[in-house]
């Protein structure tokens, strides 16, 4: 979309094989390009333009994480898609520095899921620094207001890649220039691991320079040219939220949530609450800052849609063009019969322990004996985003492409069976007795990538639930924590949070709104991280609804609602609160000391 699309250049292969040689080994399939002739390293940094290709080339490389069937919420309580294939080992427990490169999501270097893995985090890194040298070393070649914005948008690129990379592995080798073996010797080449502390100051601080240059945009439009591109929301949003993270209990503790670490890679090595004080004062920054550009948008149904993309609500995103570039997401995702016809992989099934999070109409949660809830009619009176983002029995469905309203029955009915029914088979109907149907665009799900739906890595709800998680961990549920919690709830037609909350029943409430309000956005997986609960949580079998009826014959019985076990494996050792660096790394630089429990 726009100028963000990807053009190759021949002469990159040379630095990536110097780099490959000092820090990992890689294969990266899209620097083979039929364009490869027609820049080199003389004339690339000749022009303005000739540069862009360059760094559109690293925008192109960002994660469209939604974009394959086994996205981060596989790895969490919210989804259960059965034993797929790359989450199947993780969800085992089986982590180690030699199986699929210590990553979760495996060995792929897809972009949907190479965020996390080392070889292809560092290989962007690198790119992001080698932008940078090469502008500054042809300054005469560029004006300097093209200067300052292009160097501040890989600046950007660069603390955002070493985020995703620390957000799995924790302390990184801060490297901020070109590493070159004709040059270099070999206490030059081979870095060691910064600690966490290091790492997280370097991230923040780099964001921090770019708020204060304000040589980038505050936010771009849909139709803009620089549409994609980093902004000062997207810098001050990215910078609040590893704030947030790092402030958590997993990190903000005398021990680290994985265990010992005498290096101080996985953790600060101390407690201290005014990391809770910073991370709220960033995110308020960006509200008062910010807050007269970014707002929440309307219709949180269809904020994805593709009509809706830089809508208020979206802070930062990775552009997305259909057939050239395009998402598979409605392919994924969705009830995979519609109107009796297969469309899509069925690899969305949110869980019972999801659903129940999802409160009543009156704004009070399940648990609630006041609630209302009936337990024989589990799908009556619930609050907005429950018929928004999920598909459950007896649901109608309804897209813009189909010629009529399908009714979804996860049911077990022998005499009208559905073939979206619950079988507990190997096909790709779910068995949780749910259908995800959020994000999910009004278009055909048949044919490939078509989608054009950009991928939102962050929008304005979060920086709200950012700030009030960490005001009310810094001092408490005071008016601004309420304005912001509320503000969301209002959107979605729910009554206020009950006055009076002392701080742990605002931080229950807080934990319930961020899981509902985010769900199926690759946000669960970091808070089971870093609230320090994953070993609680996903060491459980998680739970789906099965529907059947005590006449089954004829169906004059009652339907019987009953939660049931998935029987489905699923293991979190200690260890797993970080990701093991992979073996070929240590093996390659002796320097490299590896995570605690691997």
């Amino acid at each position: 979309m726009n100028n963000i699309i990807s053009i190759k250049k021949i002469f990159y292969k040379v630095f990536i094989a110097l780099f490959l040689v000092s820090t990992f080994s890689c294969k990266k399939d899209f620097l083979e390009n039929e364009d490869k002739t027609r820049l080199t390293d003389i004339n690339q940094w000749e022009s303005e333009g000739n540069a862009d290709i360059f760094l559109n080339d690293i925008y192109a490389d960002l994660s469209n994480k939604w974009n394959t069937p086994n996205n981060l919420d596989n790895y969490t309580d919210d989804n259960d898609a059965g034993f797929y294939w790359l989450s199947y080992a993780w969800r085992q427990g089986i982590v180690d520095p030699t199986v699929n490169a210590g990553a979760p999501m495996g060995n792929n270097t897809d972009n949907a899921v190479n965020y996390a893995n080392w070889a292809a985090g560092y290989l962007k890194i690198r790119q992001c620094n080698l932008f940078i040298e090469k502008l500054k070393a042809n300054t005469a070649n560029f004006s300097p207001a093209y200067l300052k914005k292009r160097v501040d948008e890989a600046r950007f690129l660069r603390a955002y890649f070493y985020s995703e990379l620390f957000m799995h592995l924790g302390g990184l080798p801060i490297i901020t220039s070109v590493l070159d073996r004709s040059k270099m010797d070999e206490s030059q080449l081979y870095n060691a691991r910064n600690t966490f502390e290091q790492t997280f100051n370097f991230i923040t601080s780099e964001l921090d320079t770019i708020v204060n240059n304000n040589a980038l945009a505050v936010k771009y439009k849909n139709g803009d040219g620089d549409a994609g591109r980093a902004t000062l929301g997207a810098a001050l949003a990215l910078k609040g939220w590893i704030e947030l993270y790092a402030a958590s209990p997993a990190f903000n503790a005398p021990t680290p949530a994985s265990g010992i670490d005498p290096d101080k890679v996985a953790g600060f090595g101390n407690f201290n609450a005014a990391r809770w004080a910073k991370a709220a004062a960033t995110n308020k920054k960006f509200m008062d800052t910010y807050g007269g550009t970014y707002d929440l948008f309307s219709d949180l149904n269809a904020f994805w849609w593709e009509k809706n993309e830089y809508n208020p609500e979206v802070i930062w995103d990775r552009q997305v063009v259909p057939i050239i570039m395009g998402s598979n997401y409605e392919q994924y995702g969705g009830p995979v019969w519609i109107n009796g016809v297969y469309y899509t992989w069925g690899n969305y099934d949110p869980t019972q322990e999801l659903v129940d999070q999802f409160a009543m109409a009156n704004g009070k949660p399940i648990s609630d004996p006041t609630s209302g809830y009936d337990p024989q009619n589990p799908y009556v009176n619930r609050e907005k985003r429950f018929y928004d983002f999920i598909v459950y029995d007896g649901a109608p469905y309804k897209q813009d492409w189909m010629e009529k309203t399908d009714t979804i029955y996860t049911r077990i009915d022998k005499v009208r069976p559905s073939k979206n029914q619950i079988d507990f088979g190997t096909d790709d109907v779910g068995n949780t007795g749910y259908y995800f149907k959020k994000k999910i665009n009004p278009l055909k799900p048949r044919g490939g990538a078509q989608s054009g739906q950009n991928y939102v890595y962050y929008r304005y709800a979060e920086v709200l639930l950012n700030f009030a998680e960490a005001q009310n961990e810094a001092v408490g549920p005071d008016a601004s924590v309420y304005n912001a919690i509320n503000k969301i709830r209002k959107r979605s037609d729910l009554p206020e949070l009950p006055t009076g909350l002392n701080q742990a029943e605002m931080r229950a409430a807080i934990y319930r709104e961020r899981r509902v309000e985010l769900c199926f956005e690759a946000k669960r997986f970091y808070d089971l991280i870093r609230w320090k609960i994953a070993m609680d949580v996903l060491n459980k079998d998680l739970h789906g609804m099965k529907i059947y009826n005590t006449s089954p014959s004829n169906n004059s019985g009652k339907w019987v609602y009953e939660v049931i076990d998935l029987n489905h494996p699923h293991v979190f050792h200690q260890k797993m609160y970080l990701n093991p660096v992979p073996q070929s790394v240590i093996d390659q630089n002796k320097k490299i000391k590896q995570n605690p429990g691997y």
